[in-house]
């Protein structure tokens, strides 16, 4: 018999909606049902592609008697982390707290007044590794909310202050003088130090892809010529290319490595690392013009298109690790079928393939050994060995679309959307290609169309539904993403919407002392304390990126006002991204903009177009591209800038605008000596 989840449209949800567990989704019913019958809430979180929450569902919520005592003695909820990013914030917070690390699923034991008082995360049938079961964790919390309500008061009280005090642990006090190109260098250097320099990436496993880490490595290269700092981005970029962690046949990348070599993933696809890990892409091919990037994006964004996206031309969220109940089953070869589809030693060996296998005794697609390498071992040219590897890939693919898929998450995010757009308006200024572009637009008017509503904007939208209050986050990249696109093509109505936006954001999100952001609107109740996000998680801080926001807004709307906002939080955030920048990278990335002088660069007359593109295919990262073709425009960056019969690049930094020039050569002068 189905629980109340049956009703719901999260995928996650759903699977968990034959449980004999009596889940209640999020809202106000289970926790007024709470304080009437005096129970603790379980809320147990996860999300559709985690195979850890899939392994506790089929040891623990599956079974009878252990769902028997959960029904009998708690209120018990479930939760999808990527629809209630806000409530996974605010209790990952509290289990970090408690035990000094999280992850999902997340099982968090809290009053009726939704304050927790204890959590962790997966929790086996029977105790292991000092770990109790979940039984035996259920009967002890049982215990203490019926005998010990003093402890239970005292640990909510204490969780409540540190709660609240724990987003602004990484605010600082604002410092102008940190912001310059040796604190910069420091910044790199700290970063450096935590560089694998064998296998690339950062730290040990489980390894992530830190592309925010990356792209203010490739950012430094291009302001102060660090080959170290370029040398081991590029490498973080190629190992993860060539390793286990790239879908070698189908293009996309998995969530992130369990071992340094980036052989073995954790084979669940997130649109959002996808998105990001172009736009990282997008970068190291701007700085290098390299192939080998080019290709990788258009496979990724390939990838995306054909397995993420819904028929109305909007982006699901992921795709699950598991198939058939089996972790990475759907992508890896057995060799029994590898040899039933190739009969090649130069593929096998391209690949890595063998009969003892690479993981688990099979086999992870990965780049065992380059073309090069493998022309010279036998004695081949390399383009017949390309051609060999291109016809088998052809052959893998086809084999491998027989199988059963895992589960697609098939709800879409307006944040991981938003990623998304920047990732196909930067693949087509990256690329010069128009396509791109016309994909980004269309994409754009989609979402404007599907999640904004006349209050504000929402989060969550499947089969023709909006729902959910959007957070900071979406807020946040869809105006960076209008901000893209305005850059790109020259069309005022993109940040003439993203204003609006700002606007509201400003209205409805700025903290008490007016120097940041809560994650959730002052509309929003449902959950105890708001949170403040700084830090950079699997997605840049929202902060970070309202910040860069009102920064380029300010100096396009000319509000100074919002130049002042955005440049008090990067000056509050100098001193902590200057020693910890791998957890605040977006915010050392604003930094070291901040420290080259952000700048508009504004193309108009009859060569605005021309000189607008020959500017694009530049890396500029501390430049915003405006072109107009308009004599009279909404933007005040643009008016009285039009000159019928002549054109002119006005470049402009945050304090003042320069003469206007004649040439792109002229206006890269001005760029670089202000």
């Amino acid at each position: 018999m189905a629980n109340r989840l049956i009703h719901e449209q999260s995928p996650y949800l759903l699977q968990h909606a034959h449980n004999p567990v009596d889940w209640y989704p999020w809202g106000d019913e289970p926790f007024e049902k709470a304080k009437k019958e005096n129970k603790p809430v379980v809320v147990s979180i996860g999300y559709a592609a985690c195979h850890w929450c899939h392994v506790m569902e089929r040891e623990s919520f599956e079974n009878e008697e252990v769902a028997s005592f959960m029904n009998n003695h708690f209120i018990n909820i479930k939760v999808d982390r990527e629809e209630h990013p806000d409530v996974d914030h605010l209790y990952m917070d509290a289990v970090q707290g408690i035990s000094g690390s999280g992850g999902w699923p997340l099982n968090v034991f809290v009053t009726p007044e939704r304050v927790p008082f204890f959590g962790g995360t997966y929790y086996p049938p029977q105790p292991l590794y000092n770990r109790p079961s979940w039984r035996q964790l259920l009967q002890r919390m049982n215990e203490i909310w019926t005998q010990q309500q003093d402890e239970v008061k005292a640990q909510t009280d204490q969780m409540l202050q540190y709660l609240r005090q724990s987003s602004q642990i990484a605010m600082g006090n604002a410092d102008n003088d940190l912001i310059n190109f040796d604190t910069c260098k420091e910044m790199a250097e700290n970063l450096l130090k935590q560089a694998d320099k064998k296998f690339g990436g950062f730290g040990n496993a489980p390894k992530f892809p830190g592309t925010m880490s990356i792209n203010f490595l490739l950012e430094h290269y291009h302001f102060t010529k660090n080959e170290e700092a370029l040398s081991h981005a590029l490498h973080s970029l190629d190992a993860m290319l060539f390793g286990g962690i790239y879908d070698q046949l189908g293009g996309g990348f998995a969530r992130y490595s369990t071992d340094k070599q980036w052989l073995a993933p954790h084979f669940e696809k997130m649109l959002y690392d996808n998105a990001l890990i172009v736009l990282s892409l997008c970068d190291a091919y701007m700085l290098t013009r390299r192939e080998v990037y080019k290709n990788i994006i258009v496979e990724t964004i390939a990838f995306v298109e054909r397995e993420l996206q819904d028929k109305s031309g909007i982006f699901y969220s992921a795709i699950d690790a598991d198939s058939e109940g089996e972790e990475g089953k759907f992508y890896t070869w057995k060799w029994e079928e590898w040899k039933a589809v190739i009969d090649d030693e130069i593929v096998s060996d391209f690949f890595g393939v063998s009969e003892a296998g690479n993981w688990e005794h099979t086999n992870i697609l990965h780049v065992s050994k380059t073309v090069e390498e493998l022309s010279q071992k036998y004695s081949l040219p390399a383009g017949d060995i390309e051609a060999r590897i291109a016809i088998a890939k052809e052959k893998l693919f086809v084999a491998r679309s027989q199988r059963i898929p895992p589960l697609t998450d098939d709800k879409s995010l307006l944040s991981w959307n938003a990623l998304m757009n920047l990732a196909l308006s930067r693949a087509g200024i990256a690329l010069n290609d128009p396509s791109f572009l016309q994909k980004a637009e269309h994409h754009m008017g989609l979402l404007l169309e599907n999640f904004a509503v006349q209050d504000g904007l929402k989060h969550v939208w499947k089969n023709g539904l909006a729902r959910i209050e959007a957070n900071l986050d979406d807020y946040a990249y869809l105006v960076h993403a209008l901000l893209q696109l305005t850059s790109a093509n020259g069309n005022e109505q993109w940040i003439l919407k993203a204003s609006e936006l700002c606007d509201r954001v400003l209205k409805e999100f700025l903290h008490e002392e007016g120097f940041f952001f809560y994650f959730t609107s002052h509309h929003q109740t449902d959950i105890p304390v708001r949170k403040l996000d700084l830090y950079d998680g699997a997605t840049p801080s929202a902060n970070a990126v309202i910040a860069n926001n009102l920064l380029l807004l300010g100096m396009c709307m000319e509000r100074a006002d919002w130049i002042e906002q955005g440049s008090s939080m990067i000056s509050q955030m100098a001193a902590t991204s200057r020693r910890y920048p791998s957890s605040f990278s977006y915010w050392a990335i604003l930094q070291q903009r901040f420290a080259g002088e952000m700048k508009t660069v504004v193309s108009t007359g009859i060569d605005a177009s021309t000189f607008h593109r020959q500017l694009q295919n530049m890396f500029l990262p501390h430049c915003f591209l405006l072109t107009s073709g308009k004599e009279i425009s909404e933007l005040p960056v643009l008016k009285e800038k039009y000159f019928s019969g002549e054109s002119h690049i006005f470049v402009c930094t945050q304090k003042a605008c320069l003469a206007p020039v004649h040439s792109v050569v002229e206006s890269l002068h001005l760029i670089s000596e202000y």
